[in-house]
């Protein structure tokens, strides 16, 4: 059945999601970055709240849990590390499913960023919700985990159908850009990358983007196949990418 998903900027950079299932009515907000946001955009689309699918821990992701559940009574749901900030009405891990309505959403483990991270992923619409793991052109920040747990995650979202629909939670794409065309010369990368620079001048979003465009043109994704890096193990190469993103200043 149909999937309706409202995005929305708050913060500095994150993007916020409410989402609908149209057989039944019942909605979702994927992360609380910001309360006050998630409640403007539930009172303009005209829906309730049902529940709240945290992807992890992290305050501009689990922060505006109390708030929202206050005001809505929605359910939160999330892996097991989000209790470190706020309460949790039912734990989800790999493998687990979480049901809106008609529209079943299988949790995807992607620690890495941070260890208990998950995705969410309905087969029927193709839409994933990856949180801070996956990015257009770009994937999160190792915090807690280690390199070959983060590349184990991303091989696990980058074998999902090509035409699934990414719904990442930051406008870090520009940024992205800059730092793959310094690593990569893949002539799509910089077909693409024209665009992007083009869509954040008309101060358009990035988001959402696709698995089959990341395989094609992520430096994260194709860090084996980066001048360089050949004959490496895989996340070895994706570590030595990953660390010069970090060290980058472009």
């Amino acid at each position: 059945m149909p999937l309706t998903v409202r995005q929305f900027p708050c913060l500095s950079d994150n993007y916020g999601f409410i989402v609908r299932d149209d057989a039944s009515g019942r909605t979702a907000c994927v992360d609380t970055p910001d309360a006050a946001a998630v409640l403007k955009a539930l009172a303009e689309a005209g829906w309730g709240l049902d529940l709240i699918l945290n992807t992890h821990w992290h305050p501009d992701h689990a922060g505006g849990n109390a708030e929202i559940k206050a005001a809505t009574g929605a359910t939160v749901v999330g892996p097991a590390e989000v209790a470190r900030i706020s309460p949790l009405d039912r734990t989800v891990s790999d493998g687990d499913e979480a049901m809106l309505g008609e529209t079943r959403f299988s949790v995807i483990g992607c620690g890495g960023h941070t260890l208990g991270h998950v995705a969410y992923f309905d087969a029927v619409s193709q839409t994933a919700f990856v949180g801070d793991t996956l990015f257009a052109l770009g994937c999160g920040r190792v915090f807690e985990g280690t390199a070959e747990q983060m590349w184990t995650s991303l091989q696990k979202l980058a074998a999902l159908p090509d035409d699934t629909t990414v719904y990442c939670a930051h406008e870090y794409t520009a940024s992205n850009a800059r730092f793959a065309l310094s690593v990569d010369s893949d002539p799509a990368l910089k077909a693409r990358t024209d665009d992007i620079f083009a869509a954040r001048g008309r101060g358009e979003p990035t988001v959402p983007t696709w698995i089959g465009l990341e395989k094609a043109t992520n430096p994260f994704l194709r860090a084996p196949l980066i001048a360089g890096q050949a004959g490496r193990p895989d996340f070895e190469a994706f570590a030595a990418v990953r660390a010069a993103k970090d060290s980058f200043k472009g």
